[in-house]
């Protein structure tokens, strides 16, 4: 440990905070989908959103370094002991108002009991959302979306707490700068979501599909019953790997691992022509490609694959693979280091890089560890 780490007076006054409890034996492989990663000093579940507000504020004050943690859903962690203390979220309230629509959620709630919540309810908007492993304190965070929704398309305003300042207060949606997979909040310290408050339709109905997929799945782009649409999308993300199910190696993962690249159109033009050159005329015309700010949106899952990674790449035996499901999700076959998911990453990366000359960038969060 460095000189940054909790000494037995901060640690006698964490556990004699209220809705507080501290936990030393609990690894990042304990709290990541991945199941990957070492071991944080200390663990410190907070039952309430004060208790997150007071533990961050403390730590902050004596410059203890510190993680907040929920699902756990978006991280890769280093192998080894971390100098540093996990927050972990534990705040599950939820309340779902059918009369307005309007839904409150605690920042440690499991998201997909959120999307359930509000479908039974017959509340549309987040139906889209549904199987998104994680919680609902990280979905305004990275901007979660699937499907052609986006959380920005319902998310009112999120209760934060401001670490310069130790205040909490409500934050509108609209002061969070959400665009695709980003927010002011991701990539920086400067606040911990406490809570999110979403405005849901409440006439029963989604919201339009926007997505191909799903959208030939249930026969038509237009508004479906909440519940219709959240089966199909259970469906589809089950049939990717990409719900959480712990006795199955292939959903051992951080989900999409990277994000799909918007380039400019005439870099999408050229990767078209290399896959016509190398594939043909018939795999180049499908090539997903969508106009979006700054240029146009690619697929990252169909680059991996054009760039010769094909599902459950590299292979039997290997300790971190390619989804036998998805090519965009890198997954722990049970035994695996982080050292062992970052050398996949690098070598799907610089693949993809050698291909077609497009960077892909990691969606999760890196602690201790970085793709470079």
């Amino acid at each position: 440990m460095s000189d940054t780490s909790l000494t037995p007076d901060i640690q006698s006054r964490l556990s004699e905070l209220a809705d507080v409890t501290l936990d030393e034996r609990l690894t990042f492989a304990d709290l990541t989908t991945l199941h990957l990663g070492g071991r944080p000093s200390m663990v410190v579940r907070c039952a309430t959103a004060g208790a997150v507000a007071e533990v961050v504020t403390l730590l902050d004050a004596h410059a203890i370094p510190l993680l907040v943690v929920a699902g756990g859903s978006n991280l890769v962690v280093a192998d080894g002991d971390l100098d540093l203390v996990v927050v972990l979220l534990a705040d599950d309230s939820l309340t779902v108002d059918v009369s307005t629509g309007r839904v409150v959620a605690g920042a440690g709630a499991v998201w997909d009991d959120v999307v359930a919540a509000s479908v039974a309810a017959g509340l549309g908007g987040i139906e889209c959302l549904s199987g998104i492993p994680g919680s609902a304190g990280a979905t305004p965070v990275q901007n979660v979306g699937a499907y052609g929704a986006e959380i920005a398309d319902v998310l009112v305003r999120v209760q934060l707490l401001d670490r310069a300042t130790g205040e909490v207060a409500w934050v509108p949606a609209a002061d969070l700068e959400l665009a695709y997979r980003y927010s002011n909040l991701k990539f920086t310290s400067r606040g911990v979501v406490l809570a999110i408050e979403l405005q849901l339709n409440v006439d029963g109905l989604s919201a339009p599909l926007r997505f191909g997929e799903l959208a030939r799945r249930l026969g038509g782009a237009e508004r479906w019953p909440v519940a219709a649409v959240r089966e199909a999308v259970l469906e589809l993300r089950h049939g990717k790997g990409m719900v959480v199910v712990e006795s199955d190696h292939d959903t051992w993962s951080a989900g999409s691992f990277f994000t799909n690249p918007v380039v400019p159109v005439d870099v999408a033009d050229s990767v078209q022509e290399a896959v016509r050159a190398s594939r043909g005329d018939a795999d180049a015309d499908r090539m997903p490609r969508f106009d979006a700010p700054g240029g146009q949106k690619l697929s990252a899952a169909w680059l991996i694959e054009r760039a010769g990674f094909a599902k459950g790449h590299p292979g039997e035996g290997a300790p971190v693979r390619l989804s036998t499901k998805h090519t965009l999700a890198l997954t722990n076959r049970g035994a695996a280091t982080t050292a062992d998911l970052v050398a996949l990453a690098r070598e799907v990366r610089d693949g993809v890089r050698s291909a077609f000359g497009v960077d892909l960038v990691p969606e999760p969060v890196w602690v201790g560890v970085s793709i470079d």
